[in-house]
């Protein structure tokens, strides 16, 4: 398996999970849609690949920053879209994707794993965030298991038995919270933020990685980082202390950070 971020944040969410096996051609599975596909393919040929290396989308919620681009895609590339019904009586009627959803559309089944490219398959778990619905995926493929949960107010039991059984865990780590209380946000926006059905902070990110860090988990990557409220070297800073806490050998666990707007390399998972 092999994972790509296009961008991680306000600015733009996207990403791409690749499988590859020897002697077959590629499949692949992109999340959320919230860069352009002019940008994508332009990412997407930096690593020798073409906008045919995946063959449908997943959704995670129906915020801009994740389906602005969404669409476009329907419209030029004619992926199957997979979320849930929720989401998807939703998309029928959101301004970026209404009018290019309906022959897309696929509804992800709850509870099962659904097949959505060769060889992948997916289950939706909810997640608290102040959209029509949120869900984390957690993608089956070849015997490992990614997880990934963004846009979350705090990590349910669901999200985190699932994360505690993965192989990849890719985890919000949004906000510092002394940034944000001293920031400029006004009041009430400082209060969606945090207050539970908004975004992690980087404490509470630290927190969820102690209830599930196991022994199998080989890469840990925090995404959706704040371009006012956080920084990439606190967000960092504060997942490897909590590792260090624990006790994890520096070298068994891959800790990486999705940058906003800035694409990560095609990361052996």
């Amino acid at each position: 398996m092999r994972f790509l971020s296009f961008s991680s944040g306000s600015c733009g969410n996207c990403y791409l999970l690749l499988h590859e096996e020897e002697g077959c051609a590629t499949s692949g599975v992109l999340i959320d849609a919230g860069v352009s596909i002019r940008r994508m393919k332009k990412i997407l040929e930096s690593q020798s690949l073409d906008l045919d290396c995946f063959q449908s989308v997943l959704v995670t919620h129906d915020h801009g920053d994740h389906i602005r681009n969404l669409g476009s895609i329907c419209k030029r590339l004619s992926r199957p879209v997979y979320t849930t019904s929720i989401l998807q009586d939703a998309l029928a009627w959101h301004p970026f994707t209404r009018l290019e959803i309906g022959g897309c559309r696929r509804d992800l089944l709850p509870r099962v794993w659904n097949p959505v490219a060769e060889g992948i398959e997916v289950q939706y778990f909810e997640v608290p965030h102040d959209a029509t619905q949120t869900v984390g995926y957690a993608i089956r493929c070849e015997g490992r298991l990614f997880v990934l949960m963004t846009d979350l107010g705090h990590v349910t039991d669901e999200a985190m038995e699932w994360a505690r059984k993965a192989d990849t865990v890719v985890v919000e780590s949004n906000f510092d919270v002394d940034m944000l209380l001293g920031g400029s946000y006004p009041h009430y926006l400082k209060m969606r933020i945090c207050q539970g059905a908004g975004h992690l902070s980087n404490d509470a990110c630290g927190d969820a990685i102690r209830q599930f860090m196991h022994p199998g988990l080989k890469n840990l990557f925090l995404c959706h980082l704040s371009g006012n409220n956080n920084t990439p070297r606190l967000a960092y800073d504060s997942a490897r202390a909590v590792l260090e806490e624990l006790g994890v050998d520096p070298g068994t666990v891959h800790l990486r950070v999705l940058e906003r707007g800035i694409p990560s390399p095609l990361l052996l998972l």
